[in-house]
């Protein structure tokens, strides 16, 4: 999650000339309503400090985006009624060039620096993608783009990208563009027909009530959607947007009453912050606590109540933290992302600080060498033209930059690849040994370490996390598919990467192979727990159950698993499934599992360099789970199983190397390529010819 603090923005209530201390003088108990806001300034620090804290990982206080949210529609909303209230219209020139002055330098500056930043530090193979991923912010659609792609905010895969959270700019900027259109047609219909506000009311609690509806349907049906889509969104913004059309109603609010609704802003913001988890569906409903909090917050205050959340809120340190937020929110997340590339290791907790304290000493840094001066600009609004055509040239270069970086500038690959290096792959035990001589100085051309995060094998089908029932599909059938011999490959990835070497043994052995396989469900029984999906793997229990019903109508001559040990495995579990598959009177097969680099092997060899060694990690780091592998071993073998292993065909004289004979073993931290797995056919051949001669 993020929040984009941004739109605090540049104050547009805050009165020319302002200084500090001015706002410690009461106003009159007439003249309640204010200008200029000290507590939502105070407001700002704490959203963009609740963002940073559960970014990099120090406290998990989450909702900061949501508060963000908030405040920018009353600051935005105040500002466009009170032009509306003055001139009957709104300058569109005027607020777009104030957007403009205000965001558009930071979020370009960020946009190339972490571009630059990427291309020298992180993977070559992430790269391209970073840069679509910035073309995006650049033009404020990157939410609509993660929205496609199922991102996943909060995904500790590596998966993440150093512009993700420029979706929350995004669907501000998409604010800002119809906004004050809306908001003047609505208010000019309200005065033309009931000569007040009601109408606007009316129309802002339409657009909350239908987004936050919308909100929580999409959150169950489609996350992503519901977490990074304007639609779904937007009602955060019209909440800030109420309060500041009750604004001048609420500044008449008694003084007690104002002061509790700001401190029980305050703590509802704290409370309900601290009970989301990363397991909560978001946005959903947990949203609305952070929400409701900064609302009654605003709400209280413009009362400006004596003892109200004020008095905590208005202080140098929170004003301080409030003026650099914006650029404290630009920069804190690429630096966390690219930190662990950077520094060569993986973030550690005092990392976490490092990065919050620096990306903070970077936002002061952009505070008063660029917001400022650009703020003292006023000719940029004055004359909107020159500040609209400023802010489109900044993002014009933005988006230009992060074009060339997807097409024009090479990649930056750090390992010495070899013009015409043969790629055969596995070629018998003897080029495992040589591939172990050689693990320092890889025989490797450049197109095979280009292609190995997508070579990730043709052949075979694969039942992704949520399906719960196994069906024969016509993609399921590979190797010889008119044999009437028939072999089953059945379990997980670890077995799905077996695809492309068992479609080239049934061809060769004239045996079809059916595979029935699904992501990350091993075929013994075993409770499994899935940190992505926040819960026990349900669907893999009742998917086991139709697979093994399957199999016994199948009536398979032979039948194989591979999968992957797992953590909770149980020779009960392993006993259960075997002794099931026993009952099927195939001939039965137990590939042991392959090594487990638990790195991205591709990003490893091209990032590395000198250090390229290190990707050939010894056989005692990648060979996980031993004793649970062994367990389930003896469980095979004690049911009947002919065992298969498979860890020569990986490893040799201790280590496992990532490149063998040419071919990049490995397509991401466990799976091999599927080149590789092509090249083990010979390895498989003469073991299956015994089984089917047997």
């Amino acid at each position: 999650m993020t929040t984009h603090q941004a739109t605090a923005t540049s104050d547009p209530t805050r009165p020319p000339g302002h200084r500090p201390e001015q706002h410690r003088r009461r106003a009159p108990q007439e003249d309640r309503l204010r200008k200029y806001r000290p507590d939502l300034q105070g407001l700002r620090a704490v959203a963009i400090t609740m963002v940073v804290l559960v970014h990099t990982g120090i406290l998990g206080i989450h909702g900061g985006v949501d508060v963000s949210f908030t405040l920018s529609g009353f600051l935005i909303g105040s500002q466009l009624l009170a032009e509306i209230d003055k001139t009957g219209k709104v300058s569109l020139g005027k607020f777009w060039a104030r957007r403009f002055r205000r965001l558009a330098p930071g979020a370009a500056l960020t946009i190339v620096v972490t571009a630059v930043v990427a291309w020298i530090y992180a993977s070559p193979f992430k790269f391209r993608g970073y840069m679509q991923d910035g073309f995006a912010a650049s033009l404020s659609f990157i939410n609509w783009r993660q929205a496609e792609n199922g991102t996943d905010y909060f995904a500790a895969d590596g998966s993440q990208s150093p512009y993700q959270h420029f979706w929350s700019l995004s669907i501000e900027e998409q604010f800002y563009l119809l906004a004050p259109i809306a908001l003047v047609v609505v208010a000019w219909l309200s005065r033309a027909i009931f000569r007040n506000r009601f109408l606007v009311g009316l129309f802002l609690a339409a657009v909350i009530s239908g987004s936050l509806y919308l909100s929580v349907t999409t959150t169950h049906t489609n996350q992503p959607l519901a977490y990074f889509g304007t639609p779904t969104r937007v009602w955060e913004l019209a909440v800030g947007v109420f309060v500041a059309l009750n604004a001048r109603f609420l500044s008449r609010m008694h003084q007690g009453l104002a002061a509790v609704l700001s401190w029980v802003g305050l703590g509802t913001i704290l409370v309900t912050a601290s009970l989301i988890t990363e397991q909560t569906p978001l946005p959903g409903y947990a949203v609305g606590g952070p929400v409701l909090g900064a609302a009654l917050i605003m709400a209280g205050g413009c009362a400006n109540p004596r003892f109200g959340a004020e008095r905590l809120l208005d202080n140098p340190v929170f004003n301080f933290v409030g003026n650099a937020s914006y650029g404290w929110y630009l920069w804190h997340w690429p630096l966390l992302i690219l930190w662990s590339d950077i520094v060569g290791h993986e973030i550690t907790y005092s990392d976490r600080f490092r990065v919050a304290s620096g990306s903070f000493v970077l936002a002061v840094a952009g505070h008063y060498v660029i917001e400022r001066r650009l703020k003292a600009n006023v000719r940029l609004v004055q004359i909107p033209w020159r500040g609209i055509l400023t802010g489109l040239t900044l993002t014009a270069t933005a988006a230009v930059a992060m074009f060339l970086a997807i097409r024009v500038v090479p990649l930056n690959l750090t390992v010495d690849t070899a013009a015409g290096a043969a790629a055969n792959g596995f070629r018998g035990i003897a080029s495992v040994e040589q591939a172990v001589k050689e693990r320092d100085h890889p025989r490797i051309s450049e197109d095979a370490l280009l292609e190995a995060p997508h070579d990730r094998g043709d052949h075979g089908c694969i039942d992704d996390l949520l399906i719960t029932a196994y069906s024969l599909q016509d993609t399921c059938v590979i190797g010889d598919t008119t044999a009437k011999r028939t072999m089953v490959l059945l379990g997980d990835s670890h077995a799905y990467q077996w695809g492309n070497a068992f479609d080239k043994l049934g061809k060769k052995l004239h045996v079809k192979v059916i595979t029935v396989i699904k992501s990350g469900c091993t075929p013994e029984v075993y409770k499994i727990t899935r940190e992505d999906l926040g819960r026990d793997y349900t669907e893999c229990t009742s998917w086991r159950k139709t697979a093994l019903d399957k199999i016994d109508q199948l009536r398979p001559d032979v039948l194989v698993v591979a999968n992957r040990a797992q953590a909770t495995t149980t020779r009960q579990g392993a006993d259960q499934t075997f002794k099931r598959l026993k009952a099927t009177g195939a001939k039965l097969v137990y590939l042991t599992d392959t090594p487990y680099p638990n790195r991205s092997i591709p990003d490893c060899l091209a990032t590395k360099g000198a250090e390229i060694g290190t990707c050939s990690p010894k056989s005692t780091e990648v060979i996980d789970r031993a004793e649970y592998r062994l367990m389930e071993r003896e469980a095979a073998e004690n049911h009947g199983f002919k065992v298969i292993d498979t860890i020569p065909a990986f490893c040799a004289e201790g280590y496992c190397p990532a490149v063998i004979g040419g071919h990049v073993v490995y397509w991401d931290y466990s799976h091999m390529t599927g080149g590789y797995s092509t090249s083990l056919e010979p390895y498989l051949e003469p073991k299956f010819k015994t089984v089917l001669a047997d």
